[in-house]
């Protein structure tokens, strides 16, 4: 399976395109500025203090800014425009901020939009620029496609390790190597990693359930039983409570989950890092692969910080990902997306309650998350490297790992994943300012 792009990786849309995604920014805008939902997990938790009035705008504003504001410049630009695909921190991220920044409803959505408009009208005119400048960094970029694809096959292993030990993560990498070996020889045209990230994620699920299931019988036989709380549980208040201002407002969610299931079947938008590099080449099938095993990472998250604080993720569960990449067209995405979205909000406080049962699948969750981090934090900086090398060389990695090291003496201002393609653009301008002072010289080829 080839893993490089073509040069000059396009972000034009069409005019139904540019106009669609302008109204989803206005719309998610204004969805952020009711605290209705965010993208930023990280935000989240912070909505309940101002939804019951005891935080101000202006301080949930300034939360959001910090944790997005590296995930906007440093990864989602950077990556839609090597990719010539939209990601949700180039999109979400921002309107999570500007909709929180919005003094009125209705300035929220026209801030929204302004967004949407900026990236479908700015964007590709920036990376028209950057590839007719003499150090073409952007196409340099596109060298992080086969690293990331590739380790991000490991992240099930690793969560494995790090879960149940040593003996069955040694198993699991051992099963995935075979079966990315097996992939390219029996089926070339297919992702290399796909059955072997399916088989990796099937069996920590199995590994987790089978715990549970026999934490459980071993309670039971002892005569173990869970706890009865007498009196009003706050928590489970909470949570009900929360549940139900998600309900109150459950024809907007439907909206926005009928909104984002087009944008993925559309396929200019890619949910994640390494499903983004595949849209660019038309796998679509192996994108939604990936981002669905993404999903098992984040609803216990989304579910337990929606429950808690009475906002809900942008994206959901984000199975509107995956679903959008193979819906046959638009209307059909809009109608699956809606009902995908009706489901998740109608079922959270049963999901809730669920995984309070599952500690070890919920634990899994967890793991998960950590492991898709830490695969992609090596795979970003090591194709950030050789597009580094790709662009100048030696000269190009001093540069850009120099940088990066810089921010890490620096205690990261850029948040690490960020961290590395900011480099590659920053040294990318540096590599065409010493070739217009004549004293570098582009690489050929």
């Amino acid at each position: 399976m080839s893993t490089t792009l073509a040069a000059g990786a396009s972000l034009e849309l069409s005019t139904v395109q540019q106009i669609f995604v302008i109204a989803l920014c206005a719309l998610t805008a204004f969805i952020s500025h009711m605290a209705l939902a965010v993208f930023n997990d990280g935000v989240r938790p912070f909505l309940l203090d101002f939804i019951q009035g005891r935080s101000k705008r202006s301080s949930v504003t300034a939360v959001s800014f910090g944790l997005s504001a590296g995930f906007i410049f440093g990864l989602g630009a950077p990556m839609a425009l090597s990719t010539g695909v939209l990601n949700p921190w180039l999109l979400f991220l921002p309107t999570d901020i500007l909709g929180l920044l919005a003094p009125r409803k209705w300035l929220a959505p026209i801030l929204g939009g302004a967004w949407g408009a900026l990236v479908v009208f700015g964007l590709n005119g920036a990376n028209s620029v950057a590839h007719d400048l003499p150090v073409d960094f952007l196409t340099a970029m596109q060298q992080m496609s086969t690293p990331i694809l590739f380790l991000f096959t490991l992240f099930p292993v690793l969560a494995i390790t790090k879960q149940f030990g040593r003996m069955w993560g040694g198993i699991a990498g051992l099963v995935e190597v075979v079966l990315v070996v097996a992939t390219m020889k029996l089926w070339p045209n297919m992702f290399a990693g796909a059955l072997a990230m399916a088989v990796g994620v099937l069996l920590l699920i199995g590994l987790a359930v089978a715990k549970d299931l026999r934490r459980r019988k071993a309670d039971r036989a002892a005569g173990v039983t869970e706890p009865v709380i007498e009196g009003e549980d706050p928590m489970a208040s909470l949570f009900s409570a929360s549940a139900a201002r998600l309900r109150k407002y459950l024809p907007l969610f439907m909206v926005l989950g009928a909104g984002v299931c087009v944008l993925a079947q559309m396929h200019v938008f890619g949910g994640g890092e390494a499903s983004s590099f595949l849209i660019a080449k038309g796998q679509y099938a192996e994108a939604a692969q990936l981002d669905f095993y993404r999903v098992f990472g984040f609803i216990p998250l989304i579910a337990t910080t929606a429950l808690a604080s009475g906002a809900y993720g942008i994206a959901g569960f984000t199975l509107v990902y995956p679903i959008g990449y193979l819906m046959p067209n638009p209307f059909l995405a809009a109608v699956v997306g809606a009902a995908v979205f009706a489901v998740e909000v109608l079922l959270l406080s049963y999901i809730g309650k669920l995984l309070g049962k599952l500690p070890s699948v919920r634990d899994s969750s967890e793991h998960l998350r950590n492991a898709i981090t830490d695969t992609l934090q090596l795979a970003i900086l090591f194709g950030s490297l050789m597009a580094a090398n790709a662009m100048g060389g030696g000269l190009g990695i001093l540069i850009v790992g120099g940088l990066y090291l810089l921010n890490e003496a620096m205690n990261r201002p850029v948040v690490r994943m960020a961290a590395a393609p900011t480099a590659v653009i920053i040294g990318g301008v540096v590599l065409n300012v010493l070739y217009w002072l004549d004293l570098f010289t582009p690489l050929k080829g």
